[in-house]
């Protein structure tokens, strides 16, 4: 029997079976999770492992044998309740790190609404943990990644003009858990 996908070993185990032929993808993912980890003291007790198994999967919607819509928050979360994942966790992976702009942008709002958003420091700290680690796994203060996402997307795109939009939402839930954190 597999794990429970809201594991953290569960979670780590799916990822390891779609992301690494991604190269730096995978590398971000691990980063990603790790970083969870040294930011579970943000969230209660019984919520870490399932922060922690949300950051192995927050980007599971870009294996290529996952993509429907194109729009790796959504296809993941898809993919996830395909599976019998736990509802929270489905959640967690569609609205990480601000994907409600970007859905905004690709028109694909309604569909992202499917899966209600929290607004919680569960979300808060997988946001922190994305949006401190970089595309190949540095480690980078938030300011750094929102320009090296800048960067890497041309302007107009959609991902440049929902990161751009997001830009405020997303630090505030970054500095909301470095508060928790003492930082």
């Amino acid at each position: 029997m597999p794990l429970a996908l809201d594991t953290p070993q569960g979670a780590a185990e799916l990822a390891e079976s779609l992301l690494p032929p991604l190269g730096n993808r995978w590398l971000h993912t691990q980063a990603v999770a790790a970083r969870a980890c040294e930011a579970s003291a943000a969230v209660p007790a019984a919520e870490r492992d399932l922060l922690i198994a949300s950051a192995w999967l927050h980007d599971i919607g870009y294996a290529p044998e996952l993509r429907d819509t194109g729009f790796h928050p959504l296809d993941g979360a898809r993919y996830l309740e395909s599976l019998g994942a736990a509802d929270r966790l489905v959640r967690l992976v569609a609205h990480h790190s601000g994907a409600v702009y970007e859905a905004e942008q690709r028109g694909l709002s309604a569909e992202l609404a499917v899966y209600e958003r929290e607004d919680s420091p569960l979300l808060d700290a997988l946001i922190y943990a994305d949006m401190t680690t970089g595309p190949a796994g540095q480690s980078f203060d938030f300011d750094h990644r929102i320009d090296e996402i800048l960067v890497r997307y041309e302007p107009g795109s959609e991902v440049h003009t929902a990161i751009s939009k997001a830009r405020p939402y997303l630090g505030a839930a970054v500095e909301r858990t470095r508060a928790r954190l003492g930082e």
